[in-house]
């Protein structure tokens, strides 16, 4: 499985605009072939940062969303609402079982 947080900061105005477009997309995001889970997180000290927390089956899956009409459509409807440029990364889970193991191989 792959998680994938992308880190969008918005123009104060424009931030219900966002929600519309993401309230509009979400239940399709969520529906796309290879996406376990996708929910949106608020900064806490800052209400124009939102990220969007995802899991996807595979890097191939979360690509495919990536090439298909309907990231086409929300991604240039988001990305104009921007105040700076997304920080987007992708990760994996590190159990804590791999993590004894590790420690233990050293």
């Amino acid at each position: 499985m792959l998680i994938r947080v992308v880190r969008m900061v918005f123009q104060a105005e424009k931030v219900t605009e966002f929600l519309e477009v993401f309230n509009e997309s979400k239940d399709k995001i969520r529906g796309f072939a290879g996406c376990r889970h996708m929910e949106l997180l608020q900064d806490h000290n800052d209400p124009h940062i939102f990220m969007t927390y995802s899991h996807w089956e595979s890097e191939t899956h979360l690509n495919n969303y990536r090439k298909s009409e309907l990231f086409g459509q929300v991604w240039p409807a988001t990305k104009r609402l921007f105040a700076a440029p997304p920080v987007a990364f992708s990760a994996h889970q590190f159990p804590d079982a791999l993590v004894a193991e590790t420690l233990q191989n050293r």
